[in-house]
C-alpha cells in the first residue's frame, strides 16, 4: 500500500513537495483554501487584465529543471522560459540610472561609464567575492537540511577548508562590506538593495547576503504568463504523477498521535488519514495554534520584532510616460539609512525606494514600451510586517500612494492620474498568510544566527514538515523549490524507516527508482 501524504499549501515549496512524492509512488493530496494555486505566487485582476501579484524574479532555472526531470517531465515543455537581457534597470533621478545585465562585462562596462573605472573594477571584485559565498554555500547548505549551529556547517564545508567558513562572512553586515568595495554610495545603495528579497536590512543582515548577486547573474527568466504559469505548471507535473487537489479547501486542524502527525481535518469536518503531513503554509502559522492545539508545539514562534518585512503592493492598469521601463526596475530614494530606521521604528516610509515589474516588457536594453495603452504594473514599496495590529485607514493608504508616485516622479515616471490600481497592504498579507503581520518571508535574516534560527524541513513532531519561502533555505521561488525538495526527501526517508521497522516491511524510499518514472537526477529531493 502506498504512504499517504497530505500537503497543506500550493506554495511553490508546496508543490515541488507534492509533486516529486507522487513520482516516488506515495498516494498524495493536496489540500489549498484559495481556488487557485500558488501561495504567493497568483494573479489578481485590475480593470481587466490578469496581474502576477506575487514574486516576478526567476532564477535558478536549473533547480526547476532537476524538479520537472526528476518526476518525469521537462521544464520547457511545460513552459516557455526565455532570458531576460537586462537583470534590472535602476534609477536615482531623472539623470542618474545605471543597467545591469546578463551580460556581466556589460554590466562592468555601464558601471565604468556611471562611477568610474575603479568602480568597475570594484564591481569586478565584487562579482567574484558573491560567486565564491554561493559555491560554498550552495551544496553545504542551500540544498541540505538545515543546521542549527556552525560546527555541522563546518564539517560540511570540510575541515580542511576553515577559510571557506570565513569567507562567507556571516559577522559582518553586508552594508559594512559594500562599503570595501565600493566608494560611490549609489552602487552600495543597489546592492544592497539584495537583502529584500528576504525581507531583510543591509544594515543588519549578514554580508553571506552578497551570494544573492550571483544568483541574479547566473541568469533572470520571464515566463510567459508569469509566476502563476509556473504553479500551474507544477500542479499538471503533480496530477500526471498521481496527486490530488483539492482547491478552496481549508485545513481546520493537523492530527498527531503518539507516533506522530496522522492526518488532518478540513474545515468542512471532512479527515483525511496520512502517514506524512507537509505544511506549505508559514511557520508562524503552525505556533499560533492556526491548525490546531496539537500542532502548535511542532514549531518555536517568531517573535513580531524579528518578522522579515511586509510590502505594500499596488497592482496597476496604467498608462506611463517618462521613464522607459525595462521588466524590473528600481527607484532608489534619496536616503537609504532613514528608509530603514523608518521601517525599524514600524513607521510607513515618507520618501520610499520603488520597484516596479513591467509585466508587458520584454527585458530587453531598448525599454521599448508594451501593447499600447494601459500596461500592467506590480509597484512594491517595503513596508513592516505589522498588519495584525494595524489597518491602514483610507487617508493613511493615499499618503502613501502619493510618496510612491513622487518617488517615480523624480525618477522620471509619470502614472497617469487616477490609475486603476488594488493597494495590498500588510493586513491584507496577514488574512492570506495568517500569525505572519504580513511578513512575506517568515523570519529576517539579521545577524550571524539567522540562518540557522529559519525553521527547517523536520518539526518537533514527527511526519510534519515545512516547507516554502518562510522556511529553510531562505526566500525566494528557487529557494521555495529547494525547501520543497528538502521536504519531500525527509518526509521519504522517514516513510522508508517506518515501513522497516513493520513486521512485514517493503524495501523503498528516495533511493528506489518509481514506478512511474527514473531516477535521473542524483538528489532531485535534497
Amino acid at each position: 500500500m502506498a504512504d499517504k501524504v497530505v500537503v497543506i499549501g500550493t506554495g511553490i515549496g508546496g508543490l515541488v513537495s507534492a509533486a516529486l512524492l507522487a513520482a516516488r509512488g506515495c498516494d498524495v493530496t493536496v489540500v489549498e483554501k484559495e481556488a487557485q494555486v500558488g501561495g504567493k505566487a497568483r494573479r489578481l485582476e485590475v480593470d481587466g487584465a490578469a496581474i502576477d501579484a506575487g514574486p516576478t524574479v526567476f532564477t535558478l532555472r536549473e533547480v526547476f529543471e532537476d524538479v520537472f526531470r526528476a518526476c518525469g517531465g521537462s521544464l520547457s515543455e511545460s513552459l516557455s522560459v526565455r532570458p531576460a537581457h537586462i537583470i534590472a534597470r535602476h534609477a536615482w533621478d531623472t539623470h542618474k540610472r545605471l543597467d545591469l545585465f546578463a551580460d556581466p562585462l556589460r554590466s562592468e562596462e555601464a558601471i565604468g561609464v556611471f562611477a568610474g573605472a575603479k568602480a568597475a573594477r570594484s564591481y569586478r571584485n565584487f562579482r567574484e567575492e558573491a560567486r565564491r559565498i554561493y559555491n560554498i554555500l550552495d551544496d553545504s547548505l542551500l540544498r541540505q537540511s538545515k543546521v542549527f549551529w556552525p560546527l555541522p556547517l563546518m564539517r560540511r564545508i570540510g575541515l580542511f577548508h576553515f577559510g571557506d567558513l570565513a569567507a562567507i562572512r556571516p559577522y559582518e553586515s553586508l552594508w559594512k562590506a559594500l562599503g570595501e568595495h565600493f566608494d560611490d554610495p549609489r552602487l552600495r545603495q543597489l546592492f544592497g538593495r539584495y537583502t529584500t528579497y528576504c525581507g531583510s536590512s543591509p544594515f543588519s543582515a549578514p554580508a553571506t547576503l552578497m551570494l544573492i548577486a550571483h544568483v541574479e547573474a547566473k541568469g533572470v527568466w520571464l515566463i510567459d504568463g508569469g509566476m502563476s504559469a509556473l504553479a500551474e505548471a507544477l500542479k499538471g507535473l503533480a496530477e500526471r504523477n498521481g496527486a490530488r487537489f483539492q482547491l478552496g479547501e481549508g485545513v481546520a486542524s493537523i492530527e498527531a498521535d503518539a507516533r506522530g502527525a496522522s492526518g488532518v481535518i478540513l474545515d468542512n469536518g471532512e479527515r483525511i488519514a496520512a502517514d506524512a503531513v507537509l505544511c506549505n503554509a508559514d511557520p508562524a502559522a503552525l505556533a499560533s495554534g492556526h491548525f490546531g492545539a496539537a500542532a502548535s508545539r511542532a514549531v518555536g514562534r517568531t517573535p513580531p520584532a524579528r518578522r522579515s518585512l511586509s510590502a505594500l503592493v499596488w497592482l496597476a492598469h496604467a498608462k506611463t510616460e517618462g521613464f522607459p521601463l525595462s521588466r524590473h526596475n528600481v527607484m532608489f530614494s534619496r536616503d537609504y539609512p532613514a528608509e530603514f530606521r523608518e521601517l525599524s521604528h514600524g513607521s510607513q516610509i515618507t520618501d520610499p525606494s520603488v520597484y516596479i515589474c513591467a509585466q508587458d516588457r520584454d527585458g530587453r536594453a531598448t525599454g521599448s514600451p508594451g501593447p499600447a495603452g494601459r500596461e500592467r504594473l506590480q509597484v512594491i514599496v517595503n513596508a513592516p510586517a505589522s498588519g495584525d495590529r494595524h489597518r491602514f485607514s483610507q487617508k493613511e493608504l493615499d499618503q502613501c500612494t502619493k510618496a510612491m508616485t513622487r518617488s517615480l516622479s523624480r525618477c522620471g515616471l509619470e502614472l497617469e492620474a487616477d490609475f486603476p490600481h488594488k493597494l495590498v497592504t500588510p493586513a491584507d498579507f496577514d488574512a492570506l498568510f495568517p500569525s505572519t503581520g504580513g511578513a512575506l518571508y517568515g523570519r529576517a535574516s539579521h545577524g550571524w544566527a539567522a540562518s540557522f534560527l529559519r525553521q527547517g524541513a523536520r518539526t518537533r513532531i514527527p511526519g510534519l514538515y515545512c516547507a516554502g519561502g518562510s522556511t529553510h533555505p531562505g526566500a525566494g521561488v528557487p529557494m521555495a523549490a529547494l525547501s520543497g525538495q528538502i521536504a519531500a526527501r525527509a518526509a521519504m526517508a522517514r516513510l522508508a524507516s517506518m515501513r522497516r521497522s513493520r513486521p512485514v516491511a517493503t524495501a523503498g524510499g528516495m533511493s528506489t527508482p518509481s514506478v512511474k518514472t527514473p531516477r535521473v537526477v542524483k538528489d532531485a529531493t535534497a
